[in-house]
C-alpha cells in the first residue's frame, strides 16, 4: 500500500500560526515574570465595579444634594445651591433626629454585643461538636426568615395585649408599645446573628490551652474572660459592631412598622422621596449616616483593631 504524506505548511503558513502563539508567550512570561501586573489583572474587574456601583453612587448622591427642586413645578432643578445641607445641619429637628438615630443604632449594638458574647461563648467553648454545628444552624435560622416577616411578628409581639405584655404581666409589666424602645428591641432582635457570628468565629481562634493556663495561675472565669479572652475577641467584636451599627443607623423600615411616631434618618429620606417629592433634600439627609459610618470606620482602623480581622 502506498504511503500518503501530508502537505507540510509553507514558510507564510507557519508565521501566520506561529506569532499569536509567540505573542500568548512573551504575554504569559510577561505575568509570570511580574506579580504585580497578576494583581492587576486580578483586582481591575471588581475594583471598577467598586468605583462604578459605589463611588459613582455617592459622587450622584452628593451632586444630588447640591441642587434644588423648582417649587411650582416639583421637578429637580439643576441649580446649585447649599441650602439643603445648610438646613441638614443647623435646624434644631434634624439634629434631634440624627441623635435619636445614632442612639438607636449605639443601643442595638450593645444589646446585641452583651447577648451574643455568651451565646458565641457556649457555643464555641462548652457546647460537644455535634452541638456546635446544630446551635449555628439555629443562630442562621431567623436569617432565613423575610424581614418584613420578623418586624411584623414583633409588631404583633409588642402590641397592646401581645405576647410581651402578657409574659410581663405576672411581674407588673407592660409592653413599651410602638415607640423608641420598641425599635431598639426589633432591631437588636433582627440584627444579633450579625454579631454572635463574627464573635464565634473569633472565638474559635482562641486555643483552650490559654484559657486552662490563666485558670491553672489561680486566675477566675471572670478574670480570665475579660484580660484573655475579651483582648483577642476585640477585632471580631468591632467587626460585629460594624454590622449592627451601620445596619440599624440605615434602617427605616423597622421604625415605620413598630415605632410609631418615632422618627429617624431613614424615615426622613423616605418621606422625602415620596409624599415630599424632594429627592435633593433627601439625599442630603442620606449623607449623614454616611459622614457617620466613615468616620466610624476611620477611628476603628487607627486604633488597629481591625488588622487581624
Amino acid at each position: 500500500m502506498a504511503m500518503q504524506t501530508q502537505p507540510r505548511p509553507t514558510s507564510g503558513q507557519a508565521s501566520e500560526s506561529g506569532v499569536p502563539r509567540a505573542r500568548e508567550n512573551r504575554f504569559s512570561a510577561q505575568l509570570h515574570r511580574s506579580p504585580r501586573l497578576r494583581l492587576a489583572g486580578l483586582l481591575t474587574a471588581p475594583a471598577g465595579w467598586l468605583i462604578l456601583v459605589y463611588i459613582a453612587a455617592l459622587a450622584a448622591l452628593l451632586v444630588t444634594a447640591l441642587w434644588t427642586v423648582d417649587t411650582f413645578t416639583g421637578k429637580v432643578s439643576t441649580t446649585w445651591t447649599l441650602d439643603n445641607l445648610v438646613a441638614v445641619a443647623t435646624d434644631p429637628v434634624y439634629q434631634i433626629i440624627t441623635l435619636r438615630t445614632l442612639w438607636i443604632a449605639l443601643a442595638v449594638t450593645v444589646i446585641d454585643m452583651v447577648i451574643a458574647l455568651p451565646i458565641a461563648f457556649f457555643i464555641a467553648k462548652v457546647a460537644t461538636a455535634r452541638w456546635q454545628k446544630l446551635l449555628v444552624v439555629a443562630v442562621l435560622m431567623p436569617l432565613w426568615a423575610s424581614y418584613l416577616v420578623k418586624a411584623y411578628a414583633w409588631r404583633t409581639v409588642l402590641a397592646e395585649g401581645g405576647l410581651l405584655e402578657w409574659l410581663g404581666a405576672p411581674f407588673g409589666l407592660n409592653s413599651p408599645g410602638y415607640s423608641e424602645s420598641a425599635v431598639i428591641l426589633t432591631l437588636a432582635y433582627i440584627w444579633l446573628p450579625y454579631m454572635i457570628l463574627p464573635i464565634h468565629a473569633g472565638l474559635e481562634r482562641v486555643p483552650d490551652s490559654l484559657m486552662e493556663a490563666s485558670g491553672d495561675l489561680g486566675a477566675q472565669p471572670w478574670t480570665t474572660m475579660r484580660l484573655v479572652v475579651l483582648p483577642i475577641l476585640v477585632p471580631s467584636i468591632i467587626a460585629g459592631t460594624i454590622f449592627t451599627f451601620s445596619l440599624s443607623l440605615g434602617d427605616y423600615i423597622t421604625a415605620q412598622i413598630v415605632g410609631g411616631t418615632t422618627q429617624v434618618l431613614g424615615t426622613v429620606v423616605y418621606a422625602n422621596v415620596g409624599a415630599a417629592n424632594n429627592l435633593p433634600f433627601a439625599a442630603a439627609v442620606s449623607l449623614i449616616p454616611v459622614l457617620i459610618i466613615m468616620i466610624y470606620l476611620f477611628v476603628v482602623r487607627r486604633t488597629g483593631a481591625l488588622n487581624n480581622v
